[in-house]
């Protein structure tokens, strides 16, 4: 089995950052809920900032336009398994747009946190990118 690349959405306003609180982070359903940007799978053949694009677009229903490559972690999820090389891109939040729960059945609710003070319990994803930062600057 080989790793999976995953593009991961940081949408920034001021400060702030949009998380969105997943309602099962494991296939099993039986890890806690935990905090992360939009995003999903890249496709074959796809662009990361197209990605990007869509995957805003699928699950918070923004349009956003031209998402800067922002970092990349390498994630593994050792309880499932599974392997991630995690793309993040960054854009500004649009003026104008709502965020909307475009996939209930994921997601519980969207919420904007402190760049500085994210929540505690966020995406292996997050923690790595976070201690990532931390050890460059």
């Amino acid at each position: 089995m080989r790793p999976l690349v995953a593009v991961r959405i940081l949408l920034f306003q001021d400060n702030t950052v949009l998380l969105g609180e997943r309602i099962n982070s494991n296939k099993q359903g039986n890890w806690p809920p935990t905090w992360g940007p939009p995003g999903g799978h890249l496709e074959l053949g796809e662009s990361f900032e197209n990605c990007a694009i869509r995957e805003t677009k699928e699950e918070i229903g923004i349009d956003i336009q031209d998402p800067k490559f922002f970092a990349v972690t390498n994630d593994f999820y050792a309880p499932d398994n599974k392997h991630y090389v995690s793309i993040f891109m960054k854009c500004n939040f649009p003026e104008g747009q709502e965020v909307r729960n475009m996939e209930p059945d994921k997601i519980s609710r969207w919420e904007w946190f402190d760049w500085n003070h994210l929540p505690e319990n966020v995406f292996l994803s997050m923690i790595n990118l976070r201690e990532q930062n931390d050890h460059t600057s």
